[in-house]
C-alpha cells in the first residue's frame, strides 16, 4: 500500500492531528490555525480545510473497516432518526441509524424523506451491519412502507420515548453544524457526516467500561497508527523550518 503521506512535507502525527481536532471538536478552520499556532505549528486555515477533505474520509473509512472486522456493533436493536438540515435555503434530510449502546451505525443524506429514500436508507444499513431484532423508528409513515418491502414490518417498534438514543445522539452533530456554519451542498453534508460519525465512534464508544489513562492511550495510539509503541511526548519534528515538540 503506499504512503498517503508520501507528498506531504508536515509529518503524518501532524496531519491526524489537526484532521482529529477539526472533525472531533465543534472549533471552526481559524480557531484550529490559532490552536496549532500556540504548539509552534504554522499552517494556513485553508491547509486544515484541505487536509480534512483529503485525509478525513480515508480515515473514516479506516475506523469503519477496523470496527466491521472486529463486530463493534450491536444487532439487537436499532434506532432510525432524520434530522433537518437547510442548504441554502432548502431543507435537506440527514437519515441516520443508532444501536442501542449509542454509536453510529450510517448517515445518509436526501432532498426527501418519502419511501424511496427510507427503503435506500434501511438497505444500504442492512447491506453493511446485517438484519436486527428490532428496529426502533418515529411515527413517520415511510419508515413502515419500506420495511414492508423488506419484509421486517413486524420488527418496528414506535414509542413516545423509545427514540430517545437516536434524539442523544444527534447532539454532537447539530453542534458541529453550528460550527460550520451550516453546510453548503449535500455531497459536503454526507462527506463530512459520514466522516464526524466513524470518528465519533472511535473516541467516545465503550469510553465508560475502561479506566481513564487506559482508554484514553488505547484510543491515541490507535488513532496514530501506533498500536503497539507508546508515543513519546518528548518527540520533535520540523515543519517549515520550525523546531516544534509534541
Amino acid at each position: 500500500m503506499r504512503n498517503p503521506f508520501r507528498y506531504f512535507n508536515s509529518s503524518p502525527e501532524v496531519i491526524r492531528l489537526v484532521v482529529m481536532m477539526y472533525i472531533r471538536y465543534p472549533l471552526s478552520l481559524r480557531q484550529v490555525e490559532d490552536i496549532l499556532f500556540e504548539r509552534g505549528i504554522d499552517i494556513c486555515h485553508e491547509t486544515v480545510r484541505y487536509w480534512w477533505n483529503r485525509f478525513g474520509p480515508m480515515f473514516a473509512a479506516a475506523i469503519r473497516k477496523r470496527r466491521l472486522h472486529q463486530r463493534s456493533f450491536s444487532q439487537w436493536r436499532w434506532h432510525l432518526d432524520e434530522v433537518f438540515v437547510r442548504i441554502n435555503g432548502e431543507t435537506h434530510y440527514l437519515w441516520r441509524a443508532v444501536d442501542h449502546e449509542g454509536e453510529v451505525l450510517e448517515v445518509f443524506a436526501t432532498k426527501r424523506r418519502d419511501r424511496k429514500a427510507a427503503l435506500k436508507f434501511l438497505k444500504r444499513t442492512m447491506k453493511r451491519y446485517g438484519r436486527p431484532r428490532s428496529i426502533v423508528t418515529d411515527r413517520l409513515r415511510s419508515y413502515r412502507s419500506a420495511m414492508r418491502v423488506i419484509g421486517n414490518a413486524a420488527d418496528q417498534a414506535c414509542g413516545r420515548w423509545l427514540n430517545n438514543r437516536a434524539e442523544n445522539s444527534h447532539q454532537p452533530f447539530r453542534r458541529r453544524e453550528r460550527a460550520m456554519q451550516r453546510f453548503r451542498d449535500m455531497k459536503t453534508l454526507q462527506k463530512f457526516a459520514a466522516a464526524h460519525a466513524s470518528i465519533h465512534n472511535h473516541f467516545n464508544h465503550d469510553r465508560h467500561l475502561n479506566r481513564r489513562g487506559r482508554c484514553q492511550s488505547k484510543i491515541l495510539n490507535t488513532w496514530s497508527g501506533h498500536r503497539t509503541a507508546q508515543i513519546d511526548p518528548e518527540k520533535c519534528r520540523k515543519i517549515n523550518g520550525r523546531k516544534i515538540r509534541f
